[in-house]
């Protein structure tokens, strides 16, 4: 019997890579984004899980950590990203769905969520999987879209919006589309085993005349100091935060990696082609350095 969870946001097939950020007008927010990520990614690690890798635009920002999953539902976005990155043994592509991530606890010392829980229609039980796979005292960097930005202000204080920016419910403004408070955020973050140490708010211009008329490394200057912000304030459509995962947790055996998201049985026997899990006898495809995790094989 498969699992059940959350319906997904799935992006396969799609060119999102190209047509938002490569010819969409998105080079100002990438290059916020990546002033941010400087500013919270740690030194060094040794394993980083980046959850909701899409095309693996992020990935090269990664450089202080030995070994990077990328994880993403959908298998096309993680081809282009082999595209991207090359033959490596640094990387591991895993299709898999982040509600039932695939791998045992405490694995990991390092992840990363961006523009990624804004797909997620049950947020925390995707924060509680990640504090999971997490080590004690690993770093988390979340990003998440703001629903208590100026412009949501703006558009309600004009009667422009019907939903308050105000409220601490998440408003879905289109399907699988989420805006969250930053006082929920918070929350969900302490509640599932997260210690916060700093918010970053991001994409101050994210305002169409502005990045026509400057140059987005001008803005993304700007910007950097703006960023310094985000610990008194939240209003910006896009806060970056950084956690650490607290609580006695166990720390993954050298020997352990996958576990069968179907009965949380580990090791999984791997064979040329598949994974096959000795509890339940679910298989899992390996196809082109592809660990597909969605569904088993029949």
């Amino acid at each position: 019997m498969l699992m059940t969870t959350p319906p997904v946001c799935d992006y396969e097939g799609s060119d999102y890579q190209s047509s938002f950020w490569d010819q969409g007008g998105r080079a100002y927010e990438d290059l916020a984004e990546a002033i941010a990520l400087k500013r919270l990614l740690p030194k060094s690690g040794k394993l980083l899980l980046e959850v909701g890798a899409g095309a693996g635009r992020n990935t090269p920002r990664y450089q202080g950590f030995q070994r990077i999953v990328l994880l993403d539902y959908s298998r096309t976005q993680l081809e282009q990203a082999q595209e991207r990155l090359g033959e490596s043994d640094r990387y591991i592509f895993v299709a898999a769905d982040a509600y039932k991530l695939p791998f045992v606890d405490g694995l990991f010392d390092g992840a990363t969520m961006i523009r990624t829980l804004h797909h997620m229609k049950d947020a925390p039980a995707v924060l509680r999987e990640v504090r999971r796979v997490l080590q004690p005292s690993a770093r988390f960097i979340l990003e998440y879209a703001n629903k208590l930005n100026l412009k949501s202000i703006l558009r309600y204080m004009l009667r422009r919006q019907d939903w308050s920016p105000f409220t601490p419910e998440p408003v879905e403004f289109a399907a699988l589309n989420f805006d969250f408070h930053p006082e929920t955020v918070r929350r969900w973050l302490k509640e599932e085993g997260f210690a916060l140490e700093r918010q970053l708010t991001v994409s101050h211009f994210r305002i169409g005349i502005l990045k026509k008329i400057f140059p987005a490394n001008f803005l993304a200057w700007l910007g950097s100091f703006a960023q310094l912000t985000g610990n008194w304030w939240q209003l910006t459509p896009s806060v970056f935060t950084l956690s650490e995962a607290v609580g006695e947790t166990a720390i993954a055996p050298e020997s352990a990696f996958f576990q069968c998201p179907q009965c949380d049985q580990a090791p999984l026997e791997e064979r040329p082609e598949m994974l096959i899990c000795s509890s339940c006898d679910s298989k899992y495809a390996i196809r082109n350095g592809i660990y597909d995790f969605r569904e088993p094989l029949t």
